[in-house]
C-alpha cells in the first residue's frame, strides 16, 4: 500500500505523541501544544462560545444564513482533545459543508468514564432537536464524529433510536471511527505501524474509557456488537486505507446496510488515521477532509 502523498508518509511515521506509558495530563498537554502550533482555519461570519446542556460548545457559521447544522464530536480516544484542538478542523468542515458546525466539549475519561461521553452526545442531540433559540432557524441537521467522536455519534443514535427517535439527526457521519474495542479485525495487524495510530495506544485509550476489558465487546460500548441496527439514521462512513480501525468500520457499514439503513461508504486510498487533522502537512489529507465536508453537506441538503 502506498501513502496518499509524501507528506502524509512523513506524518504517519512520526513517533506517537503519547509515548510508551502515557500520562493523561501529559498527553492532553501535548495535544494542546500541537493544536496551538497550527495556523488558524478559515474565517467565519461568526464564531460563538455557547453552552449545551451545561457543557462548553462552539458554534461556527461560515456565513450568516448558513444552514443546515452539523454537530461535531472530536477525536481523541475519549480521553484527550476538545473544542480548541478541533477549531481549525471545524472551520474547514463548515466551509466545505456550507453548514454551521456546533463543536461539543464532551466530558473526558478517565475522570468521566463510559458512558458519560455517550450521555453528553445524547443530551446534545436532544438539545439540537428541540431547536433552541441559540441556533436560529434549524433545517436538517447531522452529527459527525471522527475516531472516538464517531463512536459517540453512533452510540448516541443507537440509544435515541429506542428512547427518543424524534431527536435523531438526519445523517450520522462516522470518519475512521472505532466500532469494535476488541481490536479483532485484520487491519489492526496489517496497519499496526505507519497507520497514524498505534494499536498499543488504542488499547490505552480504550482502558481509560472502559477500564474493564471484559466489557469492550458489549452492546453500548462497541457499536459493531449491536444485534439490531435497524431504524438508524442514514450514514456517511469514510474509512482510511492504512488505518488500524479500517476493517471494523467497514464491517459496521455493511451491518447497517444489512439492517436496511441507507449507507454512503467509501475508503480513502492511501490515507491514515486522523487525516482530517493533517490538512496543513498533507495536500492529499486536505483534499480528503474537504471531500468529507462536501459530501455531508450534500447529504443534508437532500435529506
Amino acid at each position: 500500500m502506498q501513502y496518499a502523498d509524501r507528506q502524509l508518509e512523513i506524518l504517519a511515521l512520526r513517533p506517537s505523541p503519547f509515548g510508551d506509558d502515557p500520562d493523561v495530563e501529559e498527553a492532553r498537554a501535548t495535544l494542546r501544544e500541537r493544536a496551538a502550533q497550527k495556523q488558524p482555519g478559515p474565517a467565519m461570519a461568526t464564531v460563538r462560545d455557547i453552552e449545551v446542556e451545561g457543557l462548553p460548545a462552539r458554534l461556527y457559521r461560515p456565513r450568516p444564513e448558513a444552514s443546515p447544522l452539523v454537530l461535531y464530536l472530536h477525536a481523541g480516544g475519549w480521553t484527550v482533545g476538545g473544542i480548541d484542538s478541533a477549531d481549525r478542523l471545524c472551520r474547514r468542515l463548515a466551509v466545505a459543508a456550507e453548514s454551521a458546525v456546533l463543536s461539543l466539549d464532551y466530558r473526558l475519561a478517565p475522570e468521566h468514564p463510559w458512558p458519560a461521553s455517550v450521555d453528553d452526545a445524547v443530551g446534545a442531540m436532544r438539545w439540537i432537536a428541540a431547536a433552541p433559540a441559540e441556533l436560529g432557524g434549524l433545517g436538517p441537521w447531522g452529527a459527525l464524529g471522527d475516531s472516538a467522536g464517531g463512536t459517540l455519534v453512533t452510540l448516541a443514535c443507537l440509544r435515541l433510536r429506542s428512547e427518543d427517535p424524534a431527536a435523531l439527526p438526519a445523517v450520522q457521519a462516522l470518519i475512521y471511527a472505532n466500532t469494535d474495542l476488541t481490536g479483532s479485525m485484520p487491519s489492526m495487524r496489517e496497519n499496526a505501524a505507519g497507520g497514524g495510530l498505534d494499536p498499543k495506544a488504542i488499547r490505552w485509550f480504550n482502558s481509560q474509557w472502559v477500564a474493564d476489558e471484559s466489557r469492550w465487546g458489549e452492546e453500548g460500548v462497541s457499536p459493531l456488537a449491536t444485534a439490531d441496527l435497524s431504524g438508524m439514521p442514514p450514514a456517511l462512513i469514510v474509512s482510511a486505507e492504512r488505518d488500524p480501525l479500517r476493517d471494523e468500520l467497514e464491517a459496521y457499514a455493511e451491518r447497517l446496510r444489512e439492517a436496511g439503513v441507507t449507507v454512503t461508504a467509501r475508503r480513502e486510498p492511501g490515507m491514515i488515521h486522523n487525516f482530517l487533522q493533517m490538512d496543513e502537512g498533507s495536500p492529499a489529507a486536505a483534499a480528503a477532509a474537504d471531500r468529507v465536508g462536501r459530501e455531508l453537506g450534500d447529504l443534508l441538503r437532500t435529506a
